[in-house]
């Protein structure tokens, strides 16, 4: 599987493979290529879509079922420079963790840009499949690979999912190993996620000591009364707007939770490698092989951003 970083656009092996080495290539050779069907059972088996929100618009967008699939690319956003990407590359099936159509629709006429997908997917062979707020609450999801990164113990969900396990849910919290000031957790956050334009906002006593630490992948400024029921010391989340945030500040007790803004896009992309190299083994498992490869489009919709001091 390739990885590919927005960040520096680099490219990484996946970890313990080397298509040189006979043993791995021979392995390789006895795995036939994954019917679209096969894949979304493996989906079904990693991210169920009972666990998405009932708001939420999961499962195949486009492709048949029957099709040999052979190529897998994951990405963020479905958008047209990720379109051309996985076309370009000849990919079979495009897994994005944010859904194409959220809103029912009454045209995918090619005038307009969602449309326009559609037909570029179907008129190049390639299916698309949405992983989205099922990707966040199941085990593996994008809140556990967050608290992972930053070394967090003993997590659970912010809140529990209704119909899963006692691990699935929405939003993390967990402990760091040892306490550490707002500021160095910051800078930790900061070194860890790909890199955007907005960069990453802080509200809080920058010498002011962490350790219980609450992650939610993507916009999580609706888990404010789970943050603080778990008392955590800050809260690590996407899309602050004003007005949950300045209330949140208000409320806070002994300035708890502090609040740490990321990139949505940046939050959700760290999923990507470990979604990809969950489905690469549960295919190989049903004696499946397929080549899947990370985006390395950055669809963080912002380019720059101007601060105090600069111009």
């Amino acid at each position: 599987m390739d990885t590919d970083k927005p960040a520096d656009g680099g490219e990484q092996a996946a970890p313990g493979s080397d298509p040189e080495t006979p043993a791995v290539a021979a392995a390789e050779a006895e795995l036939s290529a994954p019917t679209l069907g096969d894949v979304l059972l493996a989906a079904e088996e990693l991210w169920p879509e009972s666990l998405a929100e009932g708001w939420d618009a999961v499962g195949l967008v486009a492709g048949r079922p029957f099709r040999t699939v052979k190529r897998i690319l994951f990405a963020v956003d479905p958008t047209s420079e990720v379109i051309d990407e996985a076309l370009e590359w000849g990919a079979d099936l495009l897994v994005t963790h944010h859904p194409l159509f959220l809103k029912p629709v009454h045209s995918v006429a090619g005038t307009g840009f969602k449309g326009d997908v559609v037909h570029r997917l179907i008129e190049g062979s390639c299916a698309l499949l949405t992983v989205h707020t099922n990707g966040d609450s199941a085990v593996g999801g994008v809140s556990d690979v967050l608290a992972d990164a930053f070394g967090l113990e003993g997590v659970e969900p912010l809140v529990p999912a209704d119909d899963g396990l006692p691990e699935e849910g929405i939003g993390r919290v967990g402990e760091l190993p040892e306490a550490t000031t707002l500021a160095d957790f910051a800078k930790l956050v900061f070194s860890i996620l790909p890199a955007v334009a907005g960069g990453v906002r802080v509200a809080g006593d920058p010498h002011g000591l962490v350790r219980r630490v609450a992650v939610c992948g993507g916009a999580g400024d609706s888990l404010f009364d789970a943050v603080r029921r778990h008392q955590a010391d800050v809260y690590v989340t996407a899309d602050l707007r004003h007005h949950p945030a300045s209330e949140a500040r208000e409320a806070a007790v002994n300035g708890r939770p502090y609040l740490i803004d990321v990139s949505h896009f940046g939050s959700e992309w760290l999923w990507l490698t470990p979604a990809a190299n969950a489905l690469e083994n549960v295919l190989n498992d049903q004696g499946f092989s397929a080549e899947i490869r990370i985006s390395g489009t950055n669809t963080d919709p912002w380019d720059f951003v101007l601060t105090p001091g600069l111009s």
